[in-house]
């Protein structure tokens, strides 16, 4: 049996990403950041890479990589979601290294692991593990379409593209068109990516590798859902402990302290799934029911917590200074991030053999 605990490096991690967060990406600055035409903090995005080297945990060590697992990229992804920090860890670092790992693309592993360049995915950001998505044309030994949805896309240096013939392209992201979309979660924000006759160079097989990409996103997903919850979940506490009404603090209503322990209930739960995720794709056990069943659980609990933690904060909660709409507006977009919730516990009944009458 694996053990779900967090090991004193990973709670040393923890601390160091933290206190870095705690530096550089408070609630006020990310609010003036989506307000912007430049959501994404690139300071901070240095400080993770350059200063931690977080962008190759998952690359190993001879190709400069920090050779860790997914426990730790795990750790790194719910200090980001407490913080709801808008840099493109999750899609660089996770996703479009996987896919990256599968087809053993090693001179850009080195750069991703660098954190000099971004990578992103070129695949819809609601696309599950497995589920059909979009390609582009591969004719003359150029790339024609248009791809929307696409996570990070404004930022990224590469973008990973899959074409029609089964290939997964690296593109210069300078050479194709990327467009803004309006995003729900301004921190994660979304662009149409279109190759009008772009070059690409052939990195290998896309099925295989979209497929692994999507399957590390969606069971690390869990742990930035699960960081977003527990913020929610803290603060509320905390405010409701200060906030008096009637001369005494209103966290000690009882109907309120019913709906907090529900929601611990639920958090600790998620941790659990979340942790479980982390750990299969570390050992490579089970990966696919593991992720399965942190993706069917993890997005009602953190759309929950968010919500819960805009209607407990009253009036203060509604106002735009106060960072809950951060977290609701990223716990919604997480929400069918990388397969909805009903998609994975439909693809869990064909895993395990149950399905519906």
């Amino acid at each position: 049996m694996s053990d779900l605990l967090y090991a004193e490096e990973e709670q040393a991690l923890r601390a160091a990403v933290r206190d870095l967060l705690t530096d550089h990406c408070d609630a006020p600055g990310v609010i003036a950041r989506t307000e912007s035409d430049t959501p994404h903090h690139r300071a901070l995005w240095k400080a993770l890479t350059d200063g931690m080297g977080l962008a190759g945990l998952l690359v190993p060590e001879e190709l400069d990589g920090q050779g860790a697992t997914h426990r730790e990229a795990a750790v790194v992804l719910e200090e980001l979601g407490r913080a709801v920090a808008p840099v493109p860890y999750l899609t660089s670092a996770v996703v479009a290294t996987e896919a990256l790992l599968a087809c053993g693309a090693d001179d850009l592993l080195r750069e991703l692991a660098a954190g000099t360049t971004i990578g992103a995915l070129a695949v819809a950001l609601n696309v599950a593990p497995g589920a059909a998505h979009r390609t582009v044309r591969h004719e003359d030994g150029l790339l024609h379409g248009e791809l929307t949805g696409i996570a990070d896309a404004a930022v990224a240096d590469v973008l990973l593209v899959p074409a029609g013939d089964g290939g997964l392209y690296a593109v210069d992201a300078a050479a194709a068109t990327v467009t803004p979309q309006t995003s729900l979660d301004l921190t994660r924000p979304l662009a149409t990516v279109t190759l009008d006759g772009v070059q690409g160079r052939l990195l290998g097989d896309a099925g295989p590798a979209v497929h692994r990409a999507l399957r590390a996103g969606a069971g690390l997903l869990a742990s930035e859902q699960l960081g977003l919850a527990d913020w929610a979940l803290t603060e509320t506490v905390r405010y409701l402990k200060e906030r008096k009404q009637f001369n005494r603090p209103v966290g000690g209503f009882q109907a309120l302290k019913h709906r907090l322990a529900q929601l611990w209930l639920e958090v600790v739960n998620l941790r659990a799934a979340a942790r479980n995720a982390a750990d299969a794709l570390t050992t490579g056990e089970d990966i696919d029911v593991a992720v399965t069943v942190a993706q069917a659980y993890a997005a009602p609990v953190a759309v929950h917590a968010a919500e819960e933690a805009l209607q407990l904060h009253g009036g203060l909660g509604m106002t735009w200074e106060h960072p809950v709409h951060l977290y609701l507006k990223r716990a919604k977009a997480d929400s069918i991030a990388y397969g909805t919730a009903g998609a994975h516990r439909e693809a869990l009944a064909h895993l395990v053999d149950l399905h519906a009458p």
